[in-house]
């Protein structure tokens, strides 16, 4: 059972997350633009295994009418950075490395990792990925954090060198090296996406950033916060669900429609002591016990360890219900038969992870967060993406595009809005030349939800940097229960979309992006 937990929530971004068909919409290469063939045998790659890296195979795979030809290369970096380049034998020039989800450690030929390989290389891009540098199958979820080797690899190095050995085969193969460099992921890949623009500013010239785990250790801190209150004062996904019936009743309209989004869920003002229907005689029913009040109250406020905040509180508009009929929380914070992968995910990190003593016995609830916070220091530097000054990236002329889902219950929204103003406030008015943050209402976790969650992000950061089209509106698109297909602008942050007061309000051309 826990190794069918782990496969879902480690393959989840992947199974769930936009193909890469939608991401580029529209765009295609430039008319006229010269395509690059191989200059050598793919096998002939082989010889390149050196210090740097092995190459453990390379492969001719013929075009079979849906997947372009193209030159696979298995790779090895020491000690167990595993990685998989993809050269297509027509290359448009430009390089494409996707992340990773959850703990890593992705099995590289599996079925969704490789469809999503394929889709990358027939679009004419040259392809990287990588398992960050331990094997899930061997070592699940954190645990090769006992290794001060892979937690590096896994932290940082993994992404860093797997894109400068994809450059070199790259060299190799067509004899140029790429035009242009672009990675894109989310979750995991959009704490990937961050470091690279803040450790690595060479590597690429386009960051794709969904959903960022930035603040990892901030979000497990939270987890273990949020999960021993929940043991305190327990509720259910149900009531989680009829409180969003609440809060979408209350604030729903604020955007001036009535749609079941929040637009902006920091303008409603609810709040759980004062506008939910208390339980007479602590009896639960229609009604919340104060326990599950409680619970709420602490889940939307920030968490305090002694007198720090150490994390943001959650946003409003999670608890609505997605496409299965659950709310939005169910998975992450609450589940009925098996451990929420707030609870996995964050007893892996004070396991193996977070402190120099190693517990596999470790439970959430036993986590005395006043005594461990003052000691995270160390790995907060080696995991964390958070580093404000992006000024070599910039200045290098590379360009950021992050998203968030404003219903993630995954990763607290709330995290990449206060990242975002703080790269403003350090470097100043200028920062949406080169970075630019779109939040999507009603979205979960790198998908789903009630919200538009499908948009050609990618195909607007190629248009960025190599037309200098910086985005101001994304259209997203969701396909609705009764087959119709909604449309929504995202603006860029800190602009919503607001109806205009007439028109179809599943049409994105009734909304215009204005001040909140």
């Amino acid at each position: 059972m826990i190794r069918i937990l782990l496969l879902l929530a480690l393959a989840g971004v992947l199974l769930h997350a936009q193909p890469i068909q939608d991401e580029l919409g529209d765009w295609q290469p430039p008319a006229g633009e010269a395509r690059t063939s191989p200059q050598v045998a793919c096998a002939s790659l082989r010889a390149l295994t050196g210090f740097e890296f092995s190459v453990i195979s390379a492969v001719e795979t013929p075009a079979d009418g849906e997947t372009a030809a193209f030159c696979r290369v298995e790779g090895l970096v020491a000690p167990e950075i595993r990685f998989e380049v993809s050269l297509p034998t027509s290359w448009h020039g430009r390089l494409l490395m996707t992340g990773n989800g959850g703990y890593a450690g992705e099995n590289l030929r599996a079925p969704g990792r490789q469809r999503m390989r394929d889709a990358i290389v027939s679009a004419g891009f040259a392809h990287a990925q990588t398992n960050t540098g331990h094997d899930a199958a061997s070592e699940p979820l954190g645990a090769f954090g006992a290794d001060p080797q892979k937690l590096v690899d896994y932290g940082f190095r993994a992404i860093h060198v797997t894109a400068l050995s994809a450059k070199k085969l790259a060299a190799a193969y067509y004899g140029v090296t790429p035009k242009r460099s672009y990675f894109m992921g989310c979750s995991t890949g959009g704490r990937q996406a961050l470091i690279s623009a803040q450790r690595f500013p060479e590597d690429f010239d386009g960051i794709y950033a969904g959903a960022p785990v930035l603040d990892f250790v901030g979000t497990m801190v939270d987890y273990v916060a949020r999960l021993q209150a929940m043991a305190k004062s327990p509720i259910s996904a149900e009531m989680l669900r009829r409180a969003g019936e609440v809060i979408y009743a209350r604030c729903d309209a604020l955007d001036g429609v009535s749609d079941g989004l929040l637009e902006d869920p920091r303008r409603c003002d609810f709040q759980p002591s004062a506008h939910l229907p208390k339980c007479v005689a602590n009896v639960s029913g229609a009604c919340f016990t104060e326990g599950e009040i409680a619970f709420l109250q602490e889940l939307y406020g920030d968490v305090r360890v002694g007198n720090e905040r150490v994390f943001p509180g959650w946003p409003l508009g999670i608890e609505v219900p997605g496409a299965d009929g659950r709310t939005g929380w169910y998975h992450w914070m609450v589940r009925d038969s098996a451990p929420p992968i707030a609870e996995m995910f964050s007893e892996a990190f004070f396991r193996y992870l977070a402190l120099p003593r190693k517990d596999p016995s470790l439970r959430a609830v036993q986590v005395d967060l006043t005594a461990v916070v003052p000691q995270l220091k160390p790995i907060r530097e080696l995991l964390n993406a958070t580093d404000t000054d992006i000024s070599l990236f910039r200045d290098r002329g590379g360009k950021l595009l992050m998203w968030f889902g404003w219903a993630d219950p995954a990763l607290n929204p709330n995290m990449g809005v206060e990242y975002y103003e703080s790269v403003v406030r350090r470097m100043g008015a200028g920062t949406p030349d080169f970075f630019r943050l779109f939040m999507m209402p009603g979205v979960f976790h790198c998908a789903g939800g009630p919200g538009c969650d499908t948009a050609p992000r990618l195909a607007a950061l190629i248009r960025w940097v190599e037309q200098g089209q910086a985005p101001e509106v994304l259209v997203a698109t969701k396909k609705l229960p009764d087959g119709k297909v909604r449309s929504r602008p995202l603006c860029v942050y800190p602009l919503v979309a607001k109806y205009k007061g007439s028109g179809s309000t599943d049409d994105s051309s009734s909304f215009v992006c204005g001040v909140p």
